[in-house]
């Protein structure tokens, strides 16, 4: 087999001054798994439990194994939910921490496909709480750290070329979904109202809220050449390359310090560090040289890679182009998008309960406290992100539309009247220690950040008006 290791990496096959680079990477990638894998594991009993408001059992009974691979069609607890979490946070830790570059090279491989079958798993059971795309991203790049390789062999050329067009969908998609979507990106004006209405925001989007108009035309700018203008030149020679790398990291961390979007940004980060040239971080340690069958892998990765990205390519381009779907089960290649249009008015669904069997006028309601979701006008927004509360997202959809609540908002209801502990774990503020309430309530309201003046004189960050009942006091047994 020797021709055949001297023909298949010869040359041009590896890249060792992109060491540093692979390192960043796949660490990275996976303390993003351990925080994944964490958020799983604490949330999955009230969401997807057996007892959960959309329960995996139920889920598989009716879905087909080849339409949404996953191990849990095989059996499902969960105990054996919490074990496959348990499994991932161990492996994760372990790559963390540098375990991968310990073992050889097909260990390591083995390590991080395991790692992502065991996600792939959940997501592909996870129904809404994991229609987002940052879980597709991270089985996307969690699939090609599979053939980085460890510190055994120098990182593959053709596979950073991969990692480099995923971050080409990712803000190239992320950018023509704005430009083709709501008019508001077209004319600068989108973050008049974005960092306000954002899904979750953060402890300094208040602030950001408050730039003056002209900063916030030139954000929108900015952002259309970070999108839109920066991710071709990912593909020209250095220093170009991580000139464009550079800008889209700036970019990452701007969108880290205005809001709360899980591990997306973290991940998208990641990604352009892969452009950067670390060549000088480089040691002089020498690599034996690269095994055939781990070329082999690579080569047929690249071509299924690329026979895979003719549908995200063709929505891409299409006019009707849609963000953050998954062409195949096991989320291969994927198109990515986010913010294709705007809200303008903020509005929040506030639960209430009550001990009062009997609701009148004078009945005392107390109010439910998410973690992260507005709800007191006084509580400032906090960080929680790369973690992501899966809860909270889904009532902010919930308060846009409540169709985005039908399969799961009613089910969160009868929890809340039962004093369910697994669900209540996922709240801030259970109003009701000692017994479930009586009857519980739904208001819907408009949210708005306060100006300056009512900031100062208020102490509040957020204004509510009341805009009407969502759900009518009901009681156990009641829809």
């Amino acid at each position: 087999m020797e021709w055949c290791a001297q023909g298949l990496t010869a040359g041009w096959f590896s890249a060792p001054g992109a060491e540093a680079a692979r390192m960043v990477f796949q660490r990275g990638l996976a303390a993003l798994y351990l925080v994944a894998f964490w958020c799983a594991r604490t949330q999955f009993r009230a969401l997807l439990g057996t007892r959960g408001m959309l329960p995996v059992p139920e889920f598989v009974r009716g879905v087909r194994f080849a339409r949404a691979p996953s191990l849990f069609h095989w059996h499902y607890s969960d105990r054996a939910f919490a074990a496959v979490c348990g499994v991932g946070l161990v492996v994760s830790l372990g790559l963390l921490l540098g375990g991968g570059d310990r073992v050889p090279l097909g260990v390591s491989m083995a390590g991080w496909l395991l790692l992502w079958a065991l996600y792939l798993s959940i997501v592909n059971v996870g129904q809404v709480w994991y229609a987002f795309g940052w879980e597709s991203l991270l089985l996307e790049a969690g699939f090609l750290a599979v053939f980085l390789g460890n510190a055994d062999t120098a990182p593959p050329v053709l596979v950073l070329w991969l990692l480099w067009w995923l971050l080409f969908r990712v803000e190239f998609g992320a950018g023509l979904i704005k430009w083709r979507g709501d008019r508001c990106w077209r004319e600068l004006t989108c973050l008049y109202y974005h960092h306000e209405t954002q899904p979750m925001p953060g402890p300094l989007s208040w602030y950001f809220h408050r730039l003056p108009a002209p900063l916030h035309r030139a954000e929108v700018l900015g952002n259309h050449v970070a999108q839109l203008l920066v991710p071709p030149a990912l593909f020209l020679p250095q220093p170009v390359a991580s000139v464009a790398a550079g800008i889209m990291i700036v970019t990452q961390l701007w969108l880290v310090a205005s809001g709360n979007f899980a591990w997306l940004n973290w991940l998208t980060l990641l990604l352009a560090f892969t452009a950067l040239d670390t060549s000088a971080w480089a040691g002089d340690r020498a690599h034996p040289p690269t095994p055939d069958w781990f070329a082999l892998l690579v080569y047929g990765l690249t071509a299924t890679v690329l026979v895979l990205s003719y549908r995200p390519v063709r929505n891409l381009l299409s006019p009707r182009q849609r963000m953050n779907r998954s062409f195949d089960a096991l989320r291969l290649v994927n198109s990515y998008g986010a913010f294709g249009s705007v809200t303008r008015v903020r509005r929040e669904i506030v639960i209430e309960g009550t001990d009062d069997p009997e609701p009148g006028e004078d009945t005392v309601w107390r109010e439910y406290e998410f973690r992260g979701k507005p709800g007191d006008p006084a509580r400032r927004p906090r960080q929680f992100a790369p973690y992501h509360l899966r809860l909270d997202w889904l009532m902010w959809f919930a308060a846009l539309s409540p169709a985005y609540g039908s399969g799961w908002f009613p089910a969160l209801v009868r929890r809340l009247l039962a004093g369910d502990p697994d669900t209540l774990r996922l709240l801030r503020v259970n109003p009701f220690p000692d017994a479930p309430p009586a009857r519980v309530r739904a208001l819907l309201y408009r949210y708005r950040f306060t100006t300056r003046a009512e900031r100062r004189e208020r102490g509040t960050w957020w204004d509510r008006t009341l805009v009407r009942v969502h759900l009518p006091p009901t009681g156990p047994g009641q829809d």
